[in-house]
């Protein structure tokens, strides 16, 4: 593709998801009172949200330093801190989809702390009942990060597309480089059966010939007699040591290589040589990525090579000739097959703030989901938390939520 097509289709998307900047008009009144409200908020002495009813005030703090993120809330009347044992608390968090996360706080020294780890990410509805001294209190604000809305149309024309986040094979490999050599058992060098003189050849190097052909005339230095030397086998001849008028003086006057199979010399090093066995399956690419074949590894060599590798062979089908001895190639060595539970495409994942995430689709609203990843592929990555199987997220140029995401400004409330 050139680089006047690539702009013009960079160009196309972004004027498509700059069309939807609103996000529909009541994602954008949405999103527009939620900042509102941030940027309004003031902030407490110990550097949280501060919501004031006439002369009482809560002050609402995330505490993640060195424990896993919790609310640590300060009470104040009159701008006077408060014992937190004077006041009765819980705050409801309204997730994206519908979730609510209840969380009830007990006395701690100088706040009242709350009972449940906040999961990242830190994006929902705040509702919040107080009661001090007989009297309660309530307050509502929304606290959204790594959140956009994007609609239905637009999506599709971007080109965003979606996958549930399942269970999936993950194929634990090596990848390792090597060279296609002939195959010995494919080659014929060829004498004279009697010693005598050359008096015709009929083949050159690089000509294809069939078993039976005749290379070449010899006239017996015994009988005076004259005898053809014929092709073993069909193939190539990739060397000739045969002029008219010579003795054959027990040269080898012809080499015949035939190349319908070839092996991938392969370079396996000492740290990888424990977790390779005979039989395992092995993808061979060539140098050019147009070729990918299959086979197995049928020989592994016990000489190591001079630096420290060790020798495994593949044995290839090269029927169409592709496959060229002396050209080099890369190998992927499948050593392992493991099924996990719940797995992402890798073509999912983006990066937000200091953490790996994909983005979950909830209607036409995407949020960032932060994951704790394991063992992975090519194609598909384990997730061991941050996501719940069945989550429909994006798969394919998630990018563009990201951008609309960046565009748009994260929060991350403390």
């Amino acid at each position: 593709m050139s680089r006047f097509i690539q702009f013009m289709l960079m160009l196309s998307i972004s004027i498509i998801l700059l069309s939807c900047d609103s996000h529909q008009d009541n994602h954008d009144s949405h999103s527009h009172k939620a900042q509102e409200i941030h940027e309004e908020s003031e902030k407490g002495p110990h550097g949280g949200r501060l919501l004031t009813d006439d002369n009482f005030s809560l002050e609402l703090t995330i505490f993640e330093s060195g424990v896993p993120p919790e609310f640590r809330v300060f009470a104040y009347d009159q701008g006077k801190l408060i014992e937190p044992q004077d006041v009765n608390l819980e705050i409801a968090l309204t997730r994206l989809g519908g979730r609510v996360d209840q969380i009830n706080f007990v006395p701690r020294d100088e706040y009242l702390h709350g009972d449940k780890v906040i999961i990242e990410p830190h994006s929902f509805v705040v509702n919040i009942n107080a009661e001090y001294r007989g009297k309660d209190f309530q307050w509502v604000y929304e606290n959204f990060e790594g959140r956009t809305k994007i609609s239905a149309d637009v999506a599709k024309q971007a080109g965003i597309a979606t996958s549930l986040a399942g269970a999936a094979v993950i194929e634990e490999s090596i990848n390792v480089y090597g060279q296609i050599v002939a195959n010995p058992d494919n080659i014929r060098k060829v004498s004279a059966r009697f010693e005598g003189v050359i008096q015709n050849t009929y083949v050159s190097i690089g000509q294809v010939v069939k078993k039976g052909q005749t290379l070449a005339k010899i006239e017996s230095n015994e009988s005076l007699s004259t005898y053809s030397i014929k092709a073993p086998i069909s193939g190539v001849i990739t060397s000739k040591n045969a002029n008219t008028g010579e003795q054959t003086k027990g040269k080898e006057l012809f080499t015949i290589m035939n190349n319908s199979s070839v092996w991938a010399s392969l370079q396996i090093f000492p740290k990888d040589l424990s977790d390779i066995k005979l039989g395992d399956e092995v993808s061979i690419t060539t140098s050019d990525n147009s070729n990918t074949y299959s086979g197995s590894i049928s020989n592994i060599n016990v000489v190591a090579n001079a630096n420290q590798s060790v020798t495994a062979r593949v044995v290839l089908d090269n029927a169409d000739g592709a496959l060229t001895p002396g050209s080099f190639v890369t190998a992927r060595i499948h050593i392992a097959h493991h099924d996990v539970p719940l797995a992402v495409k890798r073509s999912a994942l983006q990066q937000f703030r200091d953490f790996t995430v994909v983005y979950a689709k909830v209607g036409d609203e995407y949020e960032v989901r932060m994951l704790e990843l394991g063992r992975q592929d090519e194609q598909w990555v384990e997730v061991l938390e941050g996501l719940e199987s069945g989550t429909l997220y994006v798969s394919e140029n998630s990018y563009l939520v990201k951008a609309d995401i960046e565009k748009a400004g994260a929060t991350h409330d403390h």
